[in-house]
């Protein structure tokens, strides 16, 4: 299901549940117990996420959603890390692969690879912080466009809207998030986690938006509307 190497001041942590990486319970325990033994580690200053798979997320099992987005698991424990948490997007990351990507401090994305929050569309919310993440990342206006019309972007139009840092042509994706590593590797992994922490304080009022977000997905869960699309869907 995962994959983890280190080198020098890299971990490397390949997501490998095939075919799309999708999130479920055993997903989301065995990505947190190397990101909880992770916050631990001296000798780490840069986590780099990718895909092994031709998607990287495509988000959440739906039908273990209601699970997932009831625990504090996941994008928050990758926020909460000192460590500076890069992710390489070589495919399609929707809902909660996209969300996933978020939470991390950097994105670089292959130029095709199509990214969105779809979620209404099933009659949802990007319930694991996309509404606030999205917002406080790219502006008001785009997060509303992107959640409000469950539009789906590519890597390339992600870039110039702010969604992510770089983008690339797939050939040429893992050589750019490679450079990108290297460098912040060599920098004081001290000043890099005091950096975060001071980008925590400015986001300060994160946390009554994610709440909100959390209630509001409870809500929608119990919908009629709501579970009519998803078990359309399903039956898919």
């Amino acid at each position: 299901m995962f994959e983890v190497e280190v080198r020098g001041a890299v971990l490397t942590l390949t997501m490998a549940r095939a075919p799309v990486n999708a999130i479920n319970r055993e997903w989301i325990d065995g990505f947190g117990a190397i990101v909880d033994d992770l916050a631990g580690r001296q000798d780490v200053g840069v986590l780099l996420i990718r895909s092994s798979q031709r998607i990287f997320s495509a988000g959440a099992d739906l039908k273990l959603m209601r699970d997932c987005f009831a625990t504090e698991d996941g994008p928050d424990r990758i926020e909460a890390l000192p460590q500076v948490v890069v992710a390489e997007i070589g495919g399609a990351a929707h809902g909660g692969g996209f969300e996933l990507a978020l939470a991390c401090d950097l994105r670089i994305a292959a130029e095709s690879a199509p990214l969105g929050l779809p979620e209404a569309r099933l009659g949802l919310l990007p319930g694991a912080g996309g509404t606030q993440r999205l917002s406080r990342l790219a502006g008001p206006g785009v997060a509303r466009r992107l959640i409000l019309t469950a539009e789906v972007v590519t890597g390339a139009q992600a870039r110039d809207l702010g969604l992510v840092q770089w983008a690339a042509p797939a050939d040429r994706l893992t050589a750019l998030a490679g450079s990108v590593v290297e460098r912040i590797a060599e920098l004081s992994p001290a000043a890099l986690a005091a950096c975060k922490r001071c980008f925590s304080a400015a986001d300060a009022h994160l946390g009554s938006g994610m709440l909100i977000e959390l209630l509001e997905t409870h809500k929608l869960f119990n919908a009629a509307d709501t579970r009519k699309r998803v078990k359309a869907f399903l039956d898919r």
